[in-house]
């Protein structure tokens, strides 16, 4: 990216310990919360250099991850009514918020945690 003068970096990290807070995660939310540091150090130190650096803070997506950490579908149930969408995310949605970040449609958008949550860090019922 610096010998070509641009380029963008993109974070996955999750919502847990940025809006919300569980039992029994802290060393995964202590972790994940570095990255959003890292993010903001990483945009400020090569945003001259036009390298942007932002991260995706994903809720529920169906993957074989979501579905081997919830077994039951009252498990399963239960996290996906946490999302004001009634609905976990799908892997396609979070490659478009990616694919939007790479995009020069986001070309003035640096050191950011974007939310792709399906509306779960707002959520309270």
């Amino acid at each position: 990216m610096l010998k070509q003068g641009k380029g963008s970096i993109i974070f996955t990290r999750t919502f847990v310990g940025y809006t919300v807070g569980f039992p029994e995660v802290a060393a995964y939310a202590a972790s994940k919360s570095g990255l959003i540091g890292l993010t903001q150090l990483l945009a400020a130190e090569y945003g001259p250099r036009n390298i942007r650096v932002n991260a995706i803070l994903p809720g529920a997506v169906e993957t074989a991850m979501f579905e081997a950490a919830n077994e039951t579908r009252e498990q399963q149930a239960y996290l996906t009514n946490l999302h004001a969408l009634k609905r976990v995310g799908s892997p396609d949605e979070l490659a478009q918020a990616a694919l939007y970040l790479a995009s020069d449609a986001s070309s003035f958008q640096s050191g950011t945690a974007m939310l792709v949550d399906g509306g779960l860090s707002i959520t309270r019922t």
